[in-house]
């Protein structure tokens, strides 16, 4: 089908959807902020809220359990393979073992290539960031660091006029990452002070009080007793800085744990001398050099953040046990990239190559950068997955930029524009149709930024609990689990498809909101429609999308 014949089967589905559908004819098209929950989050919905629904329920989910409810019930489906790239994570999980993809075609630890796809023993994935043995690579290093090291010989201390033509893109790209690295050291150094002040302060008011607690196990209804009993400036000062640092949980041992993260951080992801490739031994401008990593999925054990990812999409449902992901139908081929830092481009377009070649039908990345130094190689991958029918669901970042003006690797754009259609760029909502409507810290743009998804305060699980977290890295898998529904239940439809069918029957919104802004930075006095912060204006709905993919595949059967 093409693309034109689909807009026509999506615009005609729309009119039917808000004017005749006895299923929603009743419900308006477009919300106001009138549809606000007002009373706060029980405990049961703010674990599930994503899956609720603004009309029955007042509150900004995808209507997931409506969807099941009423479309998906003893309905004929298929299992689909979704490709997670990500951190490592946790295949053993109790809540999550049963959903894990198997390369059927490889024996497993017989340290033989058995499907010749280039990886040996890739059982149930493959790991880029470890190496061949197994060693494990806890930290990157920050995409413009990468820039710098490459270009600094090159480009330090010469005048534009001088630079050739041919690289005059670099040298732009090496000043804008010079600009952010700067920026980001000062960021660290300034909470390096932070840190060592607070801890000064600590160790004043503990040293103080050690005279009247000796075991140092003092309440605040403690010090505010001590502190009626006495005219001494000097402890009734340390009293109240005693008593801020309980109530926020602040101890010497903490900070200093923060403290050692702000210098991990110096020493690996900004030391323009550190070396984050080398025990993996491969070249990282060779994108044919792929003998490298390796089948370890679970990796360290130690990051939580593609567990959680998996969770929203695939928790086992109706097992009581953890949460319930969005559905039962999909399998996570795991592909691990990320740690510590940022991912280097030639891990995710193997990555993507990696899922298309073995079967994935979509691909979530909860990833992102600011820099790229083969920005081809992305693209090249991404227009790969487009020919071979994947769709590509990654989240917008966490920065509160306008992409139109900033910048977010992988992407559907360059220079040129668009280059591929089967690319979902996600920015994240909170669960109220008001201003608070937008996470704060989402990217946006009315030109990158495809649609929005509840991406705050989501409640997933991690290699040990359940917890909350917020980021467009948990908004992305809610799509991709949407976009996993559709090909479930109606294979015929393409990629392409796919995502089209989701950003025209997204909810609209007829809401101003507050612009998200760095932290740190002063508020927008001027609230903005939430229709100018992404491409479709909207907010991703299960319910509407499942109801429109049935009409576009019954259309698309009689043209047969």
């Amino acid at each position: 089908m093409k693309p034109i014949q689909l807009l026509i089967i999506l615009g005609s589905f729309l009119i039917i959807a808000c004017t005749s559908s006895k299923q929603i004819a009743q419900k308006p098209h477009i919300i106001t902020s009138a549809f606000a929950k007002k009373q706060a989050l029980t405990q049961k919905e703010k674990q599930n809220w994503y899956f609720k629904d603004i009309f029955e329920d007042s509150i900004l989910g995808v209507s997931l359990e409506k969807a099941y409810k009423k479309l998906l019930k003893n309905k004929k489906s298929d299992t689909i393979i979704v490709a997670l790239i990500d951190t490592e994570l946790d295949i053993d999980h109790e809540d999550l073992k049963d959903q894990i993809w198997t390369n059927k075609d490889e024996i497993p630890n017989n340290n033989i290539d058995d499907d010749n796809n280039g990886y040996i023993d890739d059982i149930q994935g493959w790991n880029y960031a470890n190496t061949k043995i197994g060693d494990a690579i806890p930290n990157s290093s920050y995409s413009y660091t990468r820039i710098i090291k490459k270009y600094d010989s090159l480009f330090k201390r010469m005048p534009l006029s001088s630079i050739p033509s041919n690289q005059k893109k670099w040298f732009h790209e090496y000043l804008r990452a010079l600009k952010r690295y700067d920026k980001e050291k000062k960021t660290r150094q300034k909470n390096i002070d932070k840190y060592n002040r607070i801890n000064r302060n600590f160790i004043k008011a503990d040293s103080v009080l050690a005279n009247y607690f000796p075991r140092k196990n003092y309440t605040i209804a403690q010090l505010d007793s001590l502190k009626a009993t006495t005219m001494d400036s000097i402890l009734i000062s340390e009293i109240s800085n005693m008593k801020s640092f309980l109530k926020g949980r602040v101890s010497k041992k903490r900070t200093d744990r923060y403290l050692n993260r702000e210098f991990n951080v110096l020493n690996t992801l900004l030391n323009l001398s550190y070396n984050d490739r080398q025990i993996q031994g491969d070249n990282i401008h060779d994108i044919l050099d792929i003998d490298y990593g390796n089948n370890n999925i679970q990796g360290t054990k130690k990051i939580h953040h593609g567990t959680q990812v998996m969770s929203i999409l695939a928790a086992s449902r109706k097992n009581n046990i953890g949460i319930d992901g969005i559905s039962n139908l999909i399998r996570i081929m795991p592909v691990s990239i990320s740690v510590s830092g940022d991912e280097f481009d030639k891990d995710i377009a193997l990555a993507i190559r990696y899922a298309v070649d073995n079967g994935a039908k979509i691909i979530n990345m909860s990833i992102g950068k600011e820099f790229s130094m083969h920005p081809n190689w992305l693209k090249e991958a991404i227009q790969y997955a487009e020919s071979k029918d994947v769709l590509i669901v990654s989240s917008a970042g966490n920065k509160s930029y306008d992409l139109s003006k900033e910048f977010d690797y992988p992407d559907d754009y360059d220079e040129n524009g668009e280059f591929a259609k089967n690319f979902i760029k996600v920015g994240a909502s909170s669960y109220k149709a008001d201003s608070t409507m937008v996470w704060l810290s989402s990217n946006y743009s009315q030109k990158n930024v495809d649609i929005f998804a509840p991406g705050h305060k989501i409640y997933c699980q991690t290699r040990k609990r359940s917890s909350y977290y917020s980021g467009t890295s948990y908004a992305s898998p809610i799509v991709a689990g949407i976009a996993a529904l559709i090909r479930s239940h109606y294979p015929n439809l393409s990629a392409i498809e796919v995502k089209e069918i989701i950003l025209a029957s997204g909810i609209s919104f007829d809401v101003d909101v507050v612009q998200p802004y760095p932290y740190g930075e002063k508020q927008p006095s001027e609230k903005i429609p939430f229709s100018s912060l992404s491409k479709s204006g909207k907010i991703v709905n299960a319910y509407n999308a499942l109801l429109m993919a049935e009409e576009v595949s019954k259309k698309k059967k009689r043209k047969k």
